[in-house]
């Protein structure tokens, strides 16, 4: 039986940049990301009903407190405020993320350069929560910081439980709540079997109050947002642009009492690929509200 019948999180994730072993390989030769284009997305959420932009900002934006994470991609801050300002004016939330996470494989730490190698010492944190307190001042989000932690290979199991435990009480001394991603080992069989367990193994220590965000591309996992629930984690569910696999993950947060499905499309946000994301928020954006 559902426990209830709307899910109050219907968001969809835009990247200003992104790190991952597809994009790295592009780097060189990566374009600033396309303001107007991220415009026709926000305008197209606030059509279908959706309320949550989660922006994926890394290093495409030029810090004020770190102007050496300028990159030839990088925006001025300002393209961010102005996103930040047309998803308020069409009542949608936003969530700013930097991902944390520490991958050698992934590259989702590189972001982070000359930083990334501190490895969670106290000058990685004195420049991860200035960053934070930019991004924070910048988009003046409500509710919420996303802090990424998918795929994570190199902490040890402690390690990455401490890391979610220290950026989820500073985001809390600031008045906001982590989301975070949540690994699944049987989602890529054989390959992040180590992210799955670290991702499990840290649930012992993390805040309740902490957002878990479970992704899948094949397969929904209602058992995974079962135990999330059981074990007292607000819970939101991750996919693509598959119909069928959006409805299976909305059944299962709504079962179980989540509160949220994140659309997510890693790829730039420009021109060429404006069409392909339209459509997905114009033919998913609405399967994420009603069961």
């Amino acid at each position: 039986m559902m426990a209830q019948k709307v899910l109050p999180v219907r968001g969809y994730q835009v990247h200003i940049t992104h790190y991952d072993p597809v994009w790295y390989r592009k780097k060189s030769r990566e374009k600033p990301f396309d303001i107007k284009v991220a415009y026709d997305i926000v305008d197209a959420m606030a059509e279908t009903e959706m309320n949550l932009l989660v922006i994926d900002i890394a290093d495409g934006v030029k810090y004020k407190s770190h102007p050496e994470l300028k990159r030839h991609y990088s925006v001025p801050m300002g393209h961010l405020k102005r996103l930040v300002q047309r998803a308020r004016k069409n009542g949608i939330e936003v969530v700013p993320k930097l991902n944390f996470a520490q991958s050698a494989r992934q590259f989702h730490h590189e972001w982070l350069r000359p930083h990334d190698r501190r490895f969670d010492s106290a000058e990685y944190y004195k420049v991860a929560f200035e960053l934070i307190d930019e991004v924070i001042g910048v988009c003046e989000p409500k509710r919420f910081l996303h802090i990424g932690m998918d795929e994570d290979m190199d902490r040890s199991h402690r390690q990455y439980a401490a890391a979610v435990c220290t950026l989820a009480e500073g985001l809390k001394k600031r008045g906001l709540r982590a989301v975070m991603w949540k690994d699944i080992p049987i989602t890529c069989p054989g390959m992040w079997e180590s992210p799955g367990e670290k991702s499990r193994a840290a649930e012992k220590t993390t805040p309740k109050d902490v957002v878990q965000v479970p992704w899948g591309y094949r397969d929904a996992n209602p058992d995974l947002v079962r135990r999330l629930r059981r074990k007292g984690f607000d819970v939101w569910g991750a996919t693509g642009a598959n119909p069928e696999l959006v409805r299976a993950w909305r059944d299962a947060v709504l079962r179980y009492g989540g509160t949220g499905i994140l659309l997510t499309a890693w790829r730039p946000c420009r021109p060429g690929n404006r069409k392909s994301m339209i459509e997905q928020i114009r033919t998913c954006g609405p399967l994420c509200k009603k069961g």
